[in-house]
């Protein structure tokens, strides 16, 4: 199976999308991968934003995106753009760093007028960092977090984006 790597820009375990990255996480390992989590707020948040590639926790969470087969990137949605921490982070790569390699935007948010941070702000920075295979996300509104239904949405997109992961699997075979 695939080594993932979940970079999660919660502000909590306990947030909706605290909530969102365990449930998918879990999806994920039932499913066979290996699945690291990278919380973004663990990361020393000066060298993160001094960009202090000589950090070793700052270069520790770099190589590990680096290494992933696949990625997802799950963020709250403040006043419709993503959590400055997951930008940050993601600003730290490479131009083409995300190219080759499916990845699953997730995000969670207050109102469905956020729902355009995945089209309008999401999905520019990752098309920014060389991401050419970013599989359909989703958008769960913080209120639905839990539910049945935000559940169906979050199993289809994990399966959506298992189902991007095995072209890469078979030609690196």
């Amino acid at each position: 199976m695939s080594d993932l790597l979940i970079i999660s820009g919660a502000p909590s375990h306990s947030a909706p999308t605290g909530v969102v990255v365990s449930f998918v996480e879990e999806q994920l390992r039932a499913a066979g991968h290996r699945v690291s989590l990278l919380d973004v707020r663990s990361l020393p948040t000066l060298s993160l934003l001094t960009e202090d590639l000589r950090d070793p926790e700052i270069a520790a969470a770099v190589s590990g995106v680096l290494a992933a087969d696949g990625l997802v990137v799950a963020s709250p949605v403040y006043r419709a753009a993503y959590s400055g921490l997951v930008k940050a982070l993601l600003d730290l790569l490479p131009k083409k760093a995300l190219r080759g390699r499916a990845v699953l935007p997730l995000a969670t948010g207050g109102s469905q007028g956020f729902l355009v941070a995945m089209d309008y702000a999401l999905h520019p920075l990752l098309a920014a960092k060389g991401a050419d295979q970013v599989v359909r996300g989703e958008f769960v509104l913080d209120q639905n977090v839990g539910t049945a239904g935000a559940a169906a949405a979050l199993e289809a997109a994990t399966d959506r984006f298992t189902t991007a992961l095995t072209p890469r699997l078979r030609k690196a075979g």
